[in-house]
């Protein structure tokens, strides 16, 4: 008889085990699906709610607001992070997910700007900033709730379950926008129809609030109600404190921050700039990004298994340390195999502007009403950020012109409408293309490029969660580990869509913007090989 109670009792383990994992995994997996819809998206959505202004800044505007709701996240990260300290993982986990998946369905049937006016983009940023709100307490929630389930030894793995959910929503965003695409058409996708993944989410709402209603408490929370030994002020004892709060700051600067450039450079500028930069047609280049996610998913949780043996710092080091190195040489090759008529008359015709610097401005417009045409600088780079063609700076006139070269020809600006006229002539005798062609597009290429930017997120982000549970004590966990989190990935990674495209709009460089994520992975791998410590042998009892 002891013998049949001792067989079950570890087979009952392993089944509470996987539920918790699946049951935690697949609730956040539809908050960043909630999420990512909208990054997805933000090509139509520029066009939707923030047609008042120019192309390129609608653009810049629509990525904005995307950073919007990473902006809140660390407020978040406070709000909730005390809640769960103080009342437990579970409820407060639940309640971020009521807040994700109403504001995602209100995104859905928002009237547009052409609708209602500047009161559109308005309502559309409100329900970013309580998505972002709500997402900063759902991830430590799940992550400190899974580690302090998971078994000593397999922490890493455990939590890479968690880790693979922010892939998985975007995966599965992809795929829903994929299949709505193809069903409505792009016309009608355009106009109406990016309204229903949105709108589908009120389901993924229901299932997910059900699979998570069946979970108990953290052990570990549990085991602290009972001896009494919660936190009475958690944010206080976290951040007030320099013995907490210096690991706060390790844990940003020397772990997440860099986790988070290499992270939404490897899934959302490298969707951008397919779309924006390489005018891959937004199918495709939805479904080459799905194929590489894929792919990738799985090294998640080799990684976290990975780092279970030999420690979670060099791994996540050693990716930001790969990024900083091959991302310049990563996407110049995505542009020859992507688009390879612009590769070439980039390199056969580069175009050059030649212009006094103080007679040019930034090409970016916040409330519409600037012209670009004050200036012949200003004339000749709103004509090439119009039509998306990069170019460099020279300081330098012609006649006291400002001109621009292409190649071996030279066009003097004399008024904006025959210049207008002249210069997407003189661009597509040199080779420049209107739009990427699909037959033309290397996919495999296309696909192994992003594969590898992938991989390299699947390094840095398959054991940070396990690292930011261990590097905190139990009573403050949620909140201490969710602040730099949150800080790094709203901030440092959220930002950076919109931080280097408009590096690119002000330079005309389409590579320029990759200095952001390549200087802060330095900074993250300096700062971590003096000052993160080695975690993965720590109890986190």
């Amino acid at each position: 008889m002891a013998k049949d109670t001792a067989a079950v009792a570890p087979t009952e383990t392993r089944q509470s085990e996987r539920k918790v994992i699946l049951a935690s995994s697949l609730g956040t997996v539809f908050e960043w699906y909630d999420f990512y819809l909208y990054g997805l998206l933000a090509t139509i959505i520029s066009a939707q709610f923030f047609s008042g202004v120019n192309e390129t800044t609608g653009f810049i505007f629509a990525l904005a607001a995307f950073a919007a709701g990473f902006a809140v996240r660390p407020f978040g990260a406070l709000v909730f992070g005390r809640l769960g300290d103080l009342v437990g993982r579970k409820y407060t986990f639940l309640v971020t997910m009521g807040l994700m998946g109403l504001s995602t369905f209100l995104v859905g049937v928002l009237p547009s700007y052409a609708a209602v006016g500047v009161a559109a983009p308005i309502l559309l940023v409100v329900l970013r900033l309580v998505q972002g709100l709500a997402l900063g307490g759902e991830y430590g929630g799940a992550a400190t709730y899974v580690a302090e389930h998971a078994p000593e030894g397999k922490r890493g793995l455990f939590t890479s379950f968690i880790q693979t959910t922010a892939t998985l929503g975007l995966f599965a965003a992809l795929l829903v926008v994929i299949a709505t695409r193809f069903l409505v058409g792009e016309e009608a996708f355009a106009d109406w129809g990016w309204r229903i993944p949105f709108l589908v989410s009120v389901i993924l709402l229901g299932v997910s609030l059900w699979i998570r209603l069946q979970l108990e408490e953290s052990p570990v929370f549990r085991r602290m109600k009972e001896e009494g030994t919660t936190s009475k002020a958690p944010l206080t004892e976290a951040f007030g404190r320099w013995v907490n709060l210096k690991w706060v700051l390790v844990a940003l600067l020397g772990a997440v921050a860099g986790q988070a450039v290499v992270w939404y450079t490897g899934q959302f500028y490298a969707l951008f700039f397919l779309e924006k930069t390489l005018k891959v047609d937004g199918a495709t280049a939805n479904i080459l990004i799905a194929i590489a996610l894929a792919l990738g998913t799985p090294f998640f949780i080799l990684f976290g298994w990975l780092s279970d043996r030999i420690g979670r710092k060099p791994i996540i080091l050693a990716g930001c340390a790969l990024a900083a190195l091959t991302y310049f040489p990563a996407f110049q090759m995505l542009t020859a195999a992507a688009n390879p008529a612009l590769a070439e008359a980039q390199a056969r015709a580069p175009v050059v502007v030649f212009a006094q610097a103080e007679t040019c401005s930034f090409q970016f417009d916040p409330i519409g009403r600037t012209s670009f045409d004050r200036t012949g600088c200003d004339i000749v780079k709103s004509g090439l950020a119009k039509a998306g063609i990069p170019y460099a700076n020279e300081d330098g006139t012609y006649d006291g012109r400002a001109v621009v070269h292409v190649g071996e020809e030279v066009l003097p600006v004399t008024d904006k409408a025959s210049f207008g006229v002249a210069l997407p002539r003189l661009l597509a005798e040199a080779g420049y293309p209107e739009k990427a062609d699909p037959e033309a597009i290397d996919k495999p290429l296309v696909v192994a490029i992003l594969f590898w930017l992938v991989l390299l997120v699947t390094m840095v982000y398959g054991p940070i969660a396990a690292l930011l549970v261990e590097l905190f004590p139990s009573r403050i966990r949620y909140s201490a580990m969710s602040l730099p989190y949150h800080i790094g990935n709203g901030w440092f990674g959220g930002f950076l869509p919109t931080t280097a495209f408009a590096m690119v709009a002000a330079t005309g460089n389409i590579y320029y913007g990759l200095w952001y994520p390549v200087a802060v992975a330095l900074l993250t791998l300096v700062v971590g090989l003096l000052f993160l410590p080695e975690t993965f042998r720590r109890t986190i009892h």
